[in-house]
């Protein structure tokens, strides 16, 4: 690993250490450093910006709370970070369609009007949930990558940057991604066809 990689790792090693210790700065750091990657990942899980606001709230706290159990993955607390915010996204949408079977009280003839519109959207949200559940099925760098890179749209050299590795090793790491989400989509995207 190039030094500015081994930096990388010291700086978020040191940060969460000193925040075990209660040093609020510190925290606030890593914060700033991983809320826009937590905020995007769970935007895009709940498809509400203001939900997602509250659950990368609620990943935070839970982060400050249990920071003297973060575990570094990769040379970094993102990889935890956004696990918990999966956890904790996952955990708001099913409340969410529980509530949303006790409120159901339309027409059967609403149902059918709406059954008709919503095919095309109902085919893209099933495309969605796949696409979901295969990156859920991802290692927890992968998933991170994934999110960087193909979520926030970051480059190659900023994924590296903020994981403390090298430009290659994510190109890398993402194309064998790609490989195994395109395996594992094949049967939806032919569905969709």
């Amino acid at each position: 690993m190039d030094g500015f990689g081994e930096r990388v790792v010291e700086s978020e090693r040191g940060l969460l250490e000193a925040a075990c210790s209660g040093d609020q700065r510190a925290f606030a750091e890593l914060y700033s450093k991983h809320v826009r990657a937590v905020y995007w990942s769970v935007v895009r899980m709940l498809r509400s910006e203001t939900h997602a606001e509250d659950t990368t709230q609620e990943v935070f706290v839970l982060a400050w709370n249990k920071r003297g159990s973060i575990r570094i993955v990769d040379q970094s607390i993102l990889p935890w970070l956004l696990t918990s915010a999966q956890n904790l996204a996952l955990n708001r949408l099913k409340k969410s369609r529980r509530e949303s079977a006790h409120l159901s009280s339309q027409t059967s003839e609403e149902l059918d009007v709406r059954a008709v519109d919503a095919e095309s959207p109902g085919r893209i949200q099933m495309l969605g949930e796949a696409i979901d559940l295969a990156v859920g099925e991802l290692s927890d760098m992968d998933q991170t990558l994934y999110y960087l890179c193909i979520d926030e749209g970051l480059s190659y050299a900023e994924a590296a940057s903020a994981l403390g590795t090298t430009h290659g090793g994510v190109r890398n790491r993402l194309s064998r991604v790609r490989r195994l989400l395109q395996i594992s989509l094949a049967p939806q995207k032919e569905g969709i066809s």
